[in-house]
């Protein structure tokens, strides 16, 4: 109609508004669609600078042609989708009513999009480069090249910047925000939340949404992702078309999406951000606020459709009852919210107040319906009063201010027919408000938490995950490595000293049972009587193939070579602690305790003064057991060396029997003894076999994939969390499990061992008995088992040395780890110290240079006391005196007050000028004249005085000044020739 004030606009359209003042030059344009389907609306407007684009949908057919009319600038340009540049034939000029009064009936943008609807608006972001921060942390923190993962350093950053690019309405907006959302979560399982990446993000909610925060903080990234989400779908539920009954499921569906993202970001995301704070807009109050809002709104929908499906009045007030309630509790929280606008909480109070009245309007007409037309009046009543209330609520839009007011012309019809229907008909009393039925509720709405949000992990798969692959799955947690060296330690404790040492231990005490009972060296000297026993003979050529003693010194050289330079490096790092300790305590020493506060390293590093002692023990416990080695190597030496040398020398060594005969009970016992004796070597052959075995088993033993599958399943299982070493304790337990038959087995031949020494014991008690008399071989057994118990000495030894020389080398490791330790924490503490030392110095420099000035203000003070007691002097004694002291010739130097007399050369000054009316005051004889300051600044009427003798100087200008006044001479001193080094130098008046 283009000649009326009034436009009735039957179209889906958005509103641009364009302040055409210069404020608002160079500012993007802000599109948001904006529902108004078959509905006729009002703009008025009192800004003559105001001019609106109503921007049609395709489906809008816009005649050709320019319609124009010129009233007071306005301008309402009309041009067609999706196209935003306005063609240069669809432009419409309206009268002056048709305009805004800073609103267009929308009080802000969001509250724009929607009419009577709210949709929350996106946050923004600053464009990053996700990739470069994960590279360098794979670089520090993994044996791992980050050009391994290319791939999906690529697909993260694509991720990110499609997911902050979904700023609009769309369902792959959605899918985009949800698949970052789900790497995210993933992530958070295989990098810290602090990573490297400072994400910067710009509130969308409150009055600071200029005010960007930045945090190191993926989960941050994560929270900001997800709101994206909840914005997504509520935006997604402002557009869909809420005039058909699918348009209305869709829109509810998507509110409660909405309200579901928005619970989860409350109560699983925003509790773990750890370290950072919360977003400004990410409050609890907030959140909750928006939860109810859009389950309000959600509700609503389910009350537009009964109404428009005709359910009865009873169904529908049930329906608007819980819309009220909804939107009553998010106007509670959006008061207690520091980021919620008025704008949005006078609307959500408006809305509480509408459909409290259209719940009670609702059960007005099923009143009508029962007949209860009492109650139906007293129902109409407070229905007006909450439709009154909720049209008092300033700053809502024209939308909701429209059908507020629809609602109340119909109520007040309504009651108007009721009340004189009941008055003049029915006469049944109005019940108090108070006595009314408290209406029921009909929720059909609950925040639903869309599995792609709740379940993302199951939905990223390398087999056709709806939600893609898992990125970075090959990257091996660094608590993975841990847990693997923990394991091994474990295992190697099991095997070596629970299985290994036990073993040895176990052969040991057959060794010591032998040698007590001087076996073998009895029975060979019994069945050999002459030359070397076969089995002696093996030993032998066995220390001679290994160099014997020789080999023995070397390893001792080796070990010992390997503890000096272990002692350099715990020697360095000690020093370097007792240094930066003197340092301290030279420093506090210099500053005193109250200014150098700062704490000891002793206290500051307990754990690295506690390595200290640590290794300190270590280092004493090893030099003990070394002693005992080389102790014990000392005193067969001797004989090792003869083992090692050659068969003739062992035959002069051990001395020959005569040959006995053997009767045949000796015989037998001692073929008894020798049973015995071999068993025990084949228990050796087999035991030795045996540690072998577990040794290659325990080398054997790779855990790397079973962690790699359990951190995968922890990762799934607890995205959230990062995977930590000490949730692997339930499989290095099982893992362990595999070495339970080689304990049972050591048990058992400990059994076994315990029954072949009883048979020795048994067998050489029986021996002896049985050979007793017979001493002519007693000096051979006794060196065959000298040379016996050599032989088990040397391998005894060159087992201790090798557990010497594997102790020094694992303790160099820890030791220079120790030294590094040292070497870092110096460097801090020195570093701590030179910026306190600077501090102390600068402060310290401070307040020497406040004194100064103190003082100096001081002296400037008492300077001008001294100056002002002069003048006060001269001024008492002027007149007679001067007189006669000009007579006098002017030559006699002014009295100078004691101490005060100045040797600095006068500061130069520049030359009066004086007008010419002013004449100098008469001259001042006979008075002695005051010392002139230094600092005197010269002023009109103030008299020269040339530099040089006070004295002098003052007769000067007493003389001249007698010329002027008197006309008499001013004797001698007014002859004098003025000196410019001198300077200048100005009298008080």
């Amino acid at each position: 109609q283009s000649g009326s004030s009034n436009w009735s606009i039957e179209f889906v359209a958005s509103i641009q508004i364009h302040k055409d003042d210069p404020s608002a030059a160079g500012r993007p344009a802000t599109h948001e669609p904006m529902m108004h389907t078959c509905r006729s609306f009002e703009m008025q407007s009192t800004n003559p600078t105001t001019s609106v684009s109503i921007i049609a949908n395709d489906a809008t057919t816009i005649p050709d042609g320019r319609w124009t009319r010129h009233c007071s600038n306005r301008l309402f340009t009309i041009f067609q989708q999706p196209s935003f540049s306005p063609p240069p034939s669809h432009a419409l000029e309206l009268p002056s009513t048709l305009a805004t009064s800073g609103e267009i009936s929308w009080t802000t943008l969001t509250m724009a999009s929607g009419g009577n609807i709210l949709a929350i608006p996106f946050r923004r972001t600053h464009s990053l480069r996700l990739s470069d921060a994960i590279k360098s942390y794979i670089s520090s923190k993994y044996d791992q090249h980050p050009a391994t993962f290319q791939h999906d350093l690529e697909v993260i950053d694509q991720l990110r910047k499609d997911a902050v690019a979904s700023l609009e309405a769309h369902s792959s907006g959605v899918r985009k925000l949800q698949g970052y959302a789900a790497q995210l979560v993933w992530m958070g399982g295989k990098f810290p939340v602090d990573i490297g990446a400072d994400f910067t993000w710009f509130p969308s909610l409150g009055y600071h949404s200029h005010h960007p925060q930045t945090e190191n903080n993926l989960r941050f990234e994560l929270a900001n992702i997800v709101f994206n989400l909840a914005a997504m779908y509520s935006q997604l539920a402002l557009s869909s078309n809420r005039a058909t009954a699918d348009g209305l499921k869709t829109a509810a569906s998507n509110f409660c999406l909405a309200a579901g993202v928005i619970q989860h970001l409350k109560t699983s995301i925003l509790p773990e951000l750890r370290n950072a704070a919360p977003p400004e807009d990410m409050d609890t109050l907030t959140l909750e606020s928006l939860e109810c809002l859009m389950l309000a709104q959600a509700q609503e929908c389910f009350w537009q459709k009964a109404v428009k499906d005709g359910l009865k009045d009873a169904s529908i007030a049930k329906l608007a009852t819980k819309v009220s309630d909804l939107y009553s509790e998010a106007g509670d929280w959006a008061v207690k919210s520091a980021s919620i606008t008025s704008e949005w909480i006078h609307h959500i109070n408006a809305k509480h107040h509408h459909f409290a009245a259209a719940a009670q309007y609702r059960a007005a007409c099923d009143c009508l319906e029962k007949r209860k037309y009492g109650e139906e009046v007293a129902r109409l009543r407070d229905a007006l009063n909450c439709v009154n209330v909720a049209l008092k609520e300033p700053k809502v839009n024209r939308a909701v201010t429209s059908d507020l007011q629809g609602l109340r012309n119909r109520i007040q019809e309504d009651l108007k027919r009721a009340e004189k229907d009941n008055d003049t008909i029915y006469l049944i009393p109005e019940p108090p408000k108070s006595e009314l039925r408290v209406l029921d509720r009909a929720s059909m709405v609950a925040s639903r938490i869309p599995p792609e949000l709740a379940k993302s992990q199951e939905l990223l798969s390398d087999l056709r995950g709806e939600l893609g692959k898992p990125l970075f799955a090959k990257l091996v947690p660094y608590a993975v490595h841990v847990a693997a060296s923990i394991y091994a330690d474990r295992r190697d404790r099991l095997v070596g000293n629970t299985l290994v040492a036990e073993y040895e231990a176990m052969t040991q005490r057959i060794h010591e049972l032998l040698s007590s009972l001087s076996l073998p060296g009895s029975l060979q000297a019994l069945e050999k009587p002459l030359g070397l026993p076969p089995g002696l003979a093996s030993h032998a050529e066995e220390v001679r193939q290994a160099n014997g003693v020789q080999r023995l010194h070397a390893t001792i050289g080796d070990t010992e070579k390997l503890k000096a330079s272990t002692r350099v490096l715990y020697q360095e790092g000690l020093d370097l602690l007792r240094t930066e300790a003197g340092e301290d305590e030279a420093s506090r020493r210099k500053y005193g305790t109250d200014r150098w506060n700062r704490t000891p390293a002793k206290d500051g590093m307990p754990k690295l003064y506690k390595q200290v002692e640590d290794i300190q023990g270590y280092l004493q416990q090893a030099d003990n057991s070394d002693q005992m080695v080389q102790e014990r190597l000392r005193q067969n030496e001797s004989l090792i060396r003869l083992l090692g040398g050659t068969n003739r020398d062992l035959e002069d060594f051990v001395p020959s029997s005569r040959r006995a005969t053997m009767t045949a009970k000796v015989e037998r016992e001692a073929n008894q003894l020798r049973g015995c004796l071999n068993e025990v070597s084949r228990l050796e052959a087999r035991r030795k076999r045996k540690v072998e075995q577990l040794r290659t088993k325990a080398k054997e033993d790779d855990v790397s994939s079973d962690l790699l599958r359990e951190a995968g399943r922890l990762e799934r299982e607890y995205p959230m969390q990062p995977v930590s070493a000490g949730q692997f304790e339930a499989l290095f337990d099982e893992r362990l499990k595999r070495y339970q038959v080689d304990e049972e087995e050591l048990k058992k031949e400990e059994a076994e061992q315990e029954k072949l020494l009883t048979r020795i014991r048994e067998a050489n008690s029986t021996f002896q008995a049985v050979k007793k008399g017979d001493t002519s071989s007693r000096e051979r057994e006794q060196a065959l088992q000298d040379l016996e118990n050599a032989h088990m000495t040397y391998k005894q030894v060159m087992r201790d040395l090798e557990t010497g020389r594997k102790f020094y080398n694992d303790l160099a490791a820890i030791v220079t780890r120790f030294r590094d330790e040292c070497r870092n924490f110096v460097y801090t503490r020195r570093s701590e110290a030179q910026v306190l030392e600077a501090d102390l110095s600068t402060s310290m420099e401070g307040m020497r240079i406040q004194e100064q000035t103190q003082n100096h203000l001081l002296a400037e003070k008492e300077a001008q006391a001294s100056q002002q007691r002069q003048a006060r002097g001269y001024n008492r004694d002027g007149g007679s005196g001067g007189h006669s002291n000009a007579q006098s010739g002017g030559t006699r130097s002014p009295t100078t007050p004691s101490g005060s007399e100045s040797t600095t050369t006068p500061m130069a000054a520049p030359m009066p000028q004086r007008p010419a009316q002013v004449q100098q005051p008469p001259a001042v004889v006979g008075m002695q004249t005051p010392q002139i300051p230094q600092q005197t600044t010269w002023q009109e009427g103030m008299p020269i005085v040339f530099g040089g003798q006070q004295g002098s100087a003052a007769a000067g200008a007493g003389g001249s000044e007698r010329q002027h006044v008197n006309g008499a001479a001013g004797g001698s001193a007014g002859q004098q020739t003025w000196d410019p080094s001198q300077g200048l130098k100005f009298m008080p008046r």
